[in-house]
């Protein structure tokens, strides 16, 4: 089976049935094959073959939808780019994948139109506005107009034959430091992982999931592809930034689901009130994309219920999950990002890769179909973290006698003080337990004496009345002398990564300013 084949067999048993609501507007799953068939055929007509990679730049859209599985329908490689992006960005993911051909909104121009002299092997512009990109690179790339082959397309399926182990995609890594990497996924890795995720959420062809996480990212894409493969439907809305507006969203349209990173459960706790979170459809509600401090989470779990919250755990290696909390253990396994999904099998190991005991802390590896191919034109990266059968994530964790798992940190951002290994994750939810705090993100900074001090920095609600010496004086009695800050600063945001993960060299260059302004 491969990923297109969700949308297929869909738009076969449940042709005239709500997919995609847009803008106001419902699409039916036949509308969508219909016009996802038109551009895999008008792929073909431009010599688009098999394994050609095709990047798409679009925010989450109908159009979007369309162009990935028309991608996937020509035999293509879908190279989804993030729309938060810079020129620089652009320049590398195009030529690092190589794409021949590019579906990409107008409103992107700024930023595309001076990448696409450097992007040498692309051939193809795809837009939904004629002559938006014409200015740039006339001559070697050929351009045309989305809506065009909507309307006059060959509407037959492109017939191109593909088998599950085919690469699938390539999602760039929205990583901190360094150029991001790209994880290739086959259809068999993403098709795994739907189903066992459509398993433990229980999907049927009768929910409906607001998506406000970009589908250029594998969390937002899977939320997209375990409905198509249910039949059920997706609601975008791209107005997140307006909370209260999306909640509208989700109650005239009747949503069953809600995913989120901690970031979006933040915002939604403190910029709207609590009790609009009601949503009497609302069914399940999912979160993963970074650790989410137990005290959020069953904030979170209260306000929704009688909707289960299911704290997950993945990684885009993984096309994206490995495990999940059960809702009914959220308050027995505090803390738990679970057991392994069906398929999947998680365990920690040590240093030389032997399996550790019950409670013992180490790195944790996992192994199943799902797990990515390798990152593209970069072997030495993905022999650091493929070996032995094993996918290497990275994480500190540690597996309880029952075999939940308990993540600590990732091993690159762990500090060391006086010798002692601290974990960022362990002060952060102890600060999160501070009346005032909004949000909180915790780094190791160097230091002369102890080698890395810890420096935590803070948002508090407004009128909170948080000090530095209040904050200190209530981690004494949850922490330990050697990982309480050494340094706090209040600030007025939380840099994040696309993903919504804490961008923490980021914080640590904002240190190293802090530190200059107060010693000018």
């Amino acid at each position: 089976m491969q990923i297109n084949n969700f949308l297929e067999a869909s738009a076969q048993k449940f042709a005239d049935r709500k997919a995609v609501w847009y803008e106001g507007r419902w699409a039916t799953y036949a509308e969508i094959d219909a016009l996802a068939n038109r551009l895999a055929n008008y792929f073909k007509e431009v010599h688009i073959s098999r394994g050609d990679r095709v990047a798409i730049l679009y925010k989450n859209s109908l159009d979007y939808v369309i162009a990935y599985f028309a991608v996937l329908k020509a035999g293509a490689v879908a190279v989804s780019l993030q729309t938060e992006t810079t020129v620089d960005m652009l320049i590398h993911a195009l030529n690092d994948s190589g794409a021949r051909a590019i579906v990409a909104d107008a409103k992107y121009s700024r930023s595309l139109i001076p990448a696409l002299g450097k992007a040498p092997e692309l051939r193809e512009i795809i837009s939904n506005q004629r002559g938006a990109f014409e200015s740039e690179g006339k001559a070697r790339c050929n351009h045309a107009c989305l809506q065009e082959i909507y309307d006059h397309g060959k509407a037959g399926h492109p017939g191109v034959r593909c088998i599950d182990l085919d690469l699938a995609s390539i999602v760039y890594t929205s990583g901190t430091t360094g150029a991001p990497k790209g994880v290739m996924l086959s259809h068999l890795n993403v098709v795994s992982n739907t189903r066992s995720i459509v398993q433990y959420l229980q999907l049927t062809e009768r929910d409906r999931v607001m998506v406000v996480l970009p589908f250029y990212y594998q969390y937002g894409k899977s939320l997209l592809t375990t409905h198509f493969y249910a039949g059920g439907s997706v609601v975008i809305d791209n107005r997140f930034v307006f909370p209260q507006v999306v909640l509208e969203t989700m109650r005239q349209t009747e949503v069953t689901g809600f995913a989120g990173v901690p970031s979006t459960f933040l915002v939604l706790l403190n910029r709207s009130v609590a009790a609009d979170l009601k949503c009497e459809s609302l069914r399940y509600v999912t979160q993963a994309g970074g650790a989410m401090p137990p005290s959020i989470q069953k904030k979170v779990a209260q306000i929704i219920a009688p909707a289960k919250l299911f704290v997950m755990y993945g990684a885009s290696e993984a096309a994206p999950r490995l495990s999940y909390l059960d809702p009914d253990d959220l308050y027995s396994k505090c803390g738990s990002v679970g057991k392994a999904i069906a398929n999947v099998e998680l365990f920690v190991v040590d240093e030389d890769g032997n399996r550790l005991p019950a409670n013992s802390a180490g790195e944790v590896v996992a192994r199943g179909s799902n797990i990515m191919m390798g990152y593209w034109n970069d072997p030495g990266a993905t022999a650091v973290v493929l070996r032995d059968g094993l996918y290497h994530t990275g994480d500190i964790g540690r597996m309880d006698e029952d075999g939940y798992l308990y993540l600590v940190g990732r091993s690159d951002d762990m500090i060391k003080v006086s010798g002692f290994k601290v974990s960022p994750r362990e002060i952060e939810d102890a600060l999160f337990e501070i009346k005032g705090v909004c949000e909180a993100a915790v780094v190791g900074v160097d230091d002369s004496i102890v080698g890395e001090a810890i420096a935590a920095f803070i948002v508090s609600q407004e009128n909170a009345g948080l000090t530095k010496d209040g904050v200190k004086e209530a981690l004494t009695r949850t922490l330990p002398a050697f990982k309480r800050p050494a340094h706090i600063e209040f600030v007025d945001s939380i840099p994040r990564n696309a993903a919504g993960k804490i961008a923490r060299a980021e914080l640590k260059g904002r240190y190293g300013s802090c530190r200059k302004s107060a010693d000018s």
